[in-house]
């Protein structure tokens, strides 16, 4: 007679056990999905805000890259004496300060795209250090001829620097 009695129990409460099981299954199931969709809304509505300040970072990093553009900087930037390395100097002074001004832009922008950005302003350095070494080079004037002579068969540093801007931008939007 026990054995029935512990029997029936087992018919009975079975059918619960499984009942509560599956009901466990499916609430953590819908609580999980339920979560997700709350992170994601609160990522969506936070990506908005950040947008405008990721594009206008993007726009000012497009601006320092025209700012260095050898091209552009050269034209700007007269010596002001006839010593090459005076104006050597004088020319990285303005990239390094063109591009201190806009190092918090860095917090907007992606790891990649700021270190294709430093590396376009080492990359712009190095072209005039390495063009002031030249023999060829003997005054202000010749350094800026020979730079932009070397530009009209090249690309300038920048525009590597300014595609990868292009790429960013085409990622946000």
């Amino acid at each position: 007679m026990e054995g029935i009695d512990f029997m029936q129990i087992l018919f009975y409460v079975l059918p619960a056990v499984i009942i509560g099981i599956i009901a466990f299954y499916f609430f953590s199931s819908h609580l999980n999905n339920e979560e997700k969709m709350r992170y994601f809304l609160m990522k969506r509505d936070s990506q908005k805000e950040a947008i405008p300040f990721k594009l206008q970072a993007l726009e000012r990093m497009t601006l320092f890259m025209e700012r260095i553009n050898p091209g552009n900087l050269l034209v700007r930037i007269k010596p002001y004496n006839d010593n090459k390395h005076d104006y050597e100097n004088l020319l990285i002074q303005q990239i390094e300060k063109e591009f201190e001004h806009n190092l918090a832009q860095q917090i907007y922008v992606s790891d990649k795209c700021w270190h294709a950005i430093r590396a376009t302003k080492n990359a712009t350095i190095s072209l005039i250090r390495k063009t002031n070494m030249s023999d060829k080079v003997d005054s202000p004037d010749k350094l800026r001829e020979v730079i932009l002579t070397d530009l009209l068969d090249k690309s300038a540093p920048s525009e590597t620097g300014l595609a990868y801007i292009k790429k960013e931008v085409e990622s946000i939007l």
